[in-house]
């Protein structure tokens, strides 16, 4: 594990991440602990991803991006 700083680019790209999944799961009329429960999570795991204050995994990307029926991709695309 690498102990240099996080270029600054990533924190706002965990933040528009966090706004991406924060809309599909309101969309999908879930509320975080309903969601954590389709995917196997704990909830606070939900509200870390979505307030960007974790790093989530690919495999939970996954996840909670089929538990939402909603394409990875639109969850994590880059908009520049």
């Amino acid at each position: 594990m690498t102990t240099e700083p996080l270029p600054d680019w990533v924190l706002p790209r965990r933040e528009e991440i966090g706004r991406r999944l924060r809309a599909a799961r309101t969309a999908a009329g879930l509320t975080q602990i309903q969601l954590a429960d389709l995917v196997g999570l704990d909830h606070k795991t939900v509200h870390r991803i979505e307030y960007a204050t974790s790093d989530p995994s690919l495999s939970t990307l996954l996840r909670l991006a089929a538990a939402l029926d909603t394409p990875l991709a639109t969850l994590v695309r880059d908009e520049e």
